[in-house]
């Protein structure tokens, strides 16, 4: 029996799939002897399921499946013919797999005798009469007639079945007692997806019912201040009802009026029972729907967790072969497996891990005699890390290597024109560590199969941020290097406070948010052209939300139009200048900063006499509300007009055409039916940074890389056979902003490329007419094409490949098998 509960299972579903789709597929290859493809799908089925009993240590199994395998190789090499009597013995082998797997995942005994069954699939004869399909396991001495198992119907391929009735164990007589049972099902990821999304649009409807209860609690108060009214005035139609009494004679009006304000008491009195009664099963129901609701998010959220060991155990293979490839020795040591994640996480940090300890490898290890020299081990270790905090999953790799080297980072960074020196000056060790995240950057010099493209980094930074992540770096000279990503374990919904900015409403997530405080005006002084604040005895930056987002200039061109000057006048560049920036911006939003003075967080805007002030007065003392964000080890001061709110919401992420804007993480929809931008804090951090270097420097611009205006497009000619992959390789490239002209083959792209000019050729290897060998090389002939760019893109994976590559002319491989269509907009962005 399988001792590990998560394998075991884990063996029992995936066993079961492939006898099914054995029993399934050997059924229809009876009827469609020559269906080559069917017949490699089936080879697949027995590979797989000898392999995963032999890494459990199922050698029944494995051998059993080892022997189907060779039968259908023989077919597959034509060694032998399909006839019925093959397909009974490899019937036979099934069902005894199937009986075995149950034992080794029950426990139970099997009566399946491995030896037999193995002899009878190598084609040995029993004593008196042909096997039947299902073959006993013991010799007796007269076999019972052939009695076929009944194989269940096909069931949809989102479904497994996970037990085999008892009966299949005994060929001969089934057991009244065997039940047919199904213990679990298989579903598609992209389902569970779906139910995750419905329950966090379950959490919107919630708050949304509970603004729906305030206005019921409204009501509630206008009724209550309605009875109070009434009950006040209750004597005024009996005085009315005297004094006219003394003055006519008859009171049929007044009688009237007298019944019908017993009526509307009465009527009132019963309108209060109702909204009452309707408040309190209302917030019942709401109660109610909370706790179930919360539980179905749990739920759902607990289907979709795996063991982080799903992508951990991706990695001992690749580091052992990579340091194999560069000379070093090194042990990947792994804790922390059996910390479950989502799958989502499990999905997207998978290249990142990747490209962190090919990173390591490649960039940290030394080699054993430069260890030695150091006083290291000859070998090295990384330690590859997952554990789970309250409200964060967190995946460290630290390495015991040279560590960053904060000069050549420097150096780098200028040569790439990522930042200026003036920034650099002003960058802590932490700062400068993060610049190995910016797109291109590489130390290395050569373009390797490893290194050397600036992508591998880029692509964890990347992924990290699409999860609403964080990556930390830590670096020790000559003792190693730490990464540390920070991941929420919740990625469908997040918790974050409200704002307002200009009577716009934004979300920040609360995880970022360190505190929230009043800073007083006299606390704000200025850092190297820095408004500055001094948290926790550390100075740190602040600065208006307002500016970070650029809205600020939104509200001045509105503002120019009647006075000119304010524009000017109102840009930020020392402690005071910003608080005269501020005071401006107060007075064309002080409705929204008198509203939030009654929110219930009870933040403060500027009094109304300094509206009234012109900007040569002296500035007044007053208190502005401050959020304080902390991202990593950094922290930054946000000035807002209010606090609203914090809530749960559910991130919609953005479109296509807005995959990526500066500052902006997604946004959601609120509880009042408002769409609401959630901001980044991590690009706000990055925002403030830039402000910050263009105040202390203004007559100097950090160069943007962007070129001059043109109707010219870098035009690429594609060549590729396949039509599924050109057409995808042809969208990539021309939304990257490429113009694209499509060959089909080899030759067809050598004469299309004859007829104008091209500034690089992307092309595939294994075409009809002309390969893309072939291809390269004779562009390589002609001297007018020497410094053509030329990219293969292939499936192409072996060493032997990417040399003859290199050899016949190519500038750079790209492989199928793990082709990101931001590794070939980045190559290209490098080459042409």
């Amino acid at each position: 029996m399988i001792e590990d509960d998560e394998l075991r299972e884990v063996f029992k579903t995936a066993s079961e799939e492939h006898l099914q789709n054995l029993d399934e597929g050997l059924l229809y290859l009876e009827k469609q002897p020559n269906d080559t493809t069917k017949l490699e799908e089936l080879l697949r089925e027995a590979h797989s399921l000898k392999g995963d009993a032999g890494m459990l240590g199922v050698k029944d199994v494995a051998t059993l499946a080892h022997q189907i395998e060779h039968l259908l190789g023989g077919l597959k090499r034509q060694e032998t013919t399909l006839s019925a009597e093959l397909v009974d013995r490899i019937s036979h082998g099934i069902d005894a797999i199937r009986q075995l797997v149950h034992a080794a995942v029950t426990g139970e005994p099997s009566t399946i005798n491995t030896f037999h069954s193995l002899a009878y699939l190598m084609g040995a004869k029993p004593a008196e009469s042909t096997p039947s399909v299902s073959v006993p396991s013991e010799v007796t001495t007269e076999p019972p007639p052939p009695v076929a198992v009944p194989t269940p119907e096909p069931t949809p391929a989102l479904i497994s079945v996970d037990s085999v009735p008892a009966d299949t164990r005994v060929p001969v007589t089934a057991s009244p007692e065997s039940i047919y049972k199904i213990e679990t099902i298989r579903v598609p990821t992209r389902n569970l997806d779906g139910l995750m999304t419905q329950t966090g649009e379950l959490t919107v409807t919630k708050i949304r019912i509970a603004h729906r209860l305030n206005e019921i609690e409204e009501i509630t108060s206008l009724w209550e201040e309605w009875s109070r009214d009434a009950f006040v005035n209750r004597f005024v139609v009996n005085d009315l009802e005297n004094h006219l009494n003394r003055h006519i004679s008859g009171n049929g009006t007044i009688g009237q009026l007298q019944n019908y304000y017993h009526r509307s008491a009465e009527r009132l009195e019963q309108f209060g029972t109702l909204i009452n009664q309707l408040r309190n099963t209302f917030a019942e129901d709401i109660a109610r729907l909370e706790i179930i609701g919360d539980e179905l998010e749990d739920g759902i959220r607990t289907l979709r967790l795996l063991p982080l060991s799903t992508i951990f155990n991706l990695f001992p293979r690749m580091v052992r072969d990579l340091a194999r490839q560069q000379g070093k020795e090194i042990e990947l040591v792994i804790s922390g497996g059996d910390t479950r994640a989502d799958k989502r996480i499990l999905e997207e940090m998978k290249d990142p891990l990747m490209h962190i300890l090919r990173n390591a490898i490649d960039h940290g290890i030394e080699t054993p005699i430069e260890r030695e020299k150091f006083g290291k081990p000859a070998i090295a270790t990384i330690q590859l890390r997952g554990y789970q905090t309250a409200t964060h999953v967190v995946l460290e790799v630290h390495d015991d290597g040279r560590g960053l080297d904060l000069e050549k980072i420097k150096q780098t960074a200028l040569k790439r024109g990522i930042c200026q020196p003036e920034e650099l000056l002003g960058m802590t060790p932490q700062q400068i560590h993060a610049l190995i995240f910016a797109p291109g950057f590489t130390t290395r010099t050569v373009v390797t199969e490893v290194s050397g493209r600036g992508v591998g980094m880029d692509v964890v930074r990347t992924n990290v941020e699409r999860l609403k992540g964080l990556i930390q770096v830590e670096s020790f000279p000559l003792k190693g290097c730490l990464f540390r990503i920070q991941l929420g374990t919740t990625l469908a919904t997040a918790h974050v406070l409200i704002v307002s900015v200009q009577g716009i409403s934004y979300a920040i997530p609360v995880e970022f948010v360190q505190m929230t405080r009043l800073v007083m005006s006299h606390e704000i002084f200025a850092i190297e052209g820095r408004d500055t604040i001094i948290f926790e005895d550390q100075p740190i930056s602040v600065a208006k939300l307002a500016d970070l987002l650029e809205i600020r200039l939104i509200q001045s061109q509105v503002d120019s139009e009647t006075t000119p000057s304010l524009d000017a006048k109102s840009r930020p560049s020392n402690s005071s200048s910003f608080l005269q920036s501020f005071a401006q911006t107060s007075t064309s939003v002080g409705v929204n900063l008198s509203r939030s003075s009654a929110a219930d967080i009870g933040t403060h805007g500027l009094p109304n006499n300094i509206q009234n002030k012109n900007e040569n007065s002296s500035l007044v003392d007053v208190s502005l509300p401050c959020i304080i964000l902390k991202v990593g080890e950094e922290k930054l001061g946000l000035f807002v007009d209010a606090l609203i709110d914090q809530q749960d919401v559910v991130l919609k992420p953005q479109s296509q055409l807005l995959k990526r804007v500066r500052n902006v993480a997604g946004a959601t929809i609120l509880g009042t039916g408002e769409v609401c931008i959630i901001l980044s804090p991590q690009d706000l951090i990055k925002s403030i940074r830039k402000q910050a270097g263009v105040i202390s420097s203004p007559m100097v611009r950090s160069p943007l890389n962007i070129q001059e205006p043109s109707s010219h497009k870098p035009v690429i000619l594609l060549v590729e056979d396949s039509i599924t992959t050109r057409t995808q390789e042809k969208r990539i490239l021309e939304s990257a902003g490429y113009e694209v002209v499509t060959a089909v083959d080899g030759l067809d792209g050598f004469n299309k490329l004859t007829t104008r000019s091209f500034d690089a050729v992307v092309s595939d290897i294994q075409m009809p007419n002309l390969d893309g060998l072939s291809l390269t090389a004779k562009i390589r002939q002609h001297q007018e094409y020497s410094e053509l760019p030329i990219i293969l893109v292939t499936s192409l994976a072996s060493d032997e490949d990417k040399r003859k590559g290199a050899e016949a002319g190519a500038n750079a491989y790209i492989t199928k098998a793990s082709f990101n269509q931001e590794v070939l907009i980045e190559t290209l962005k490098r080459l042409v």
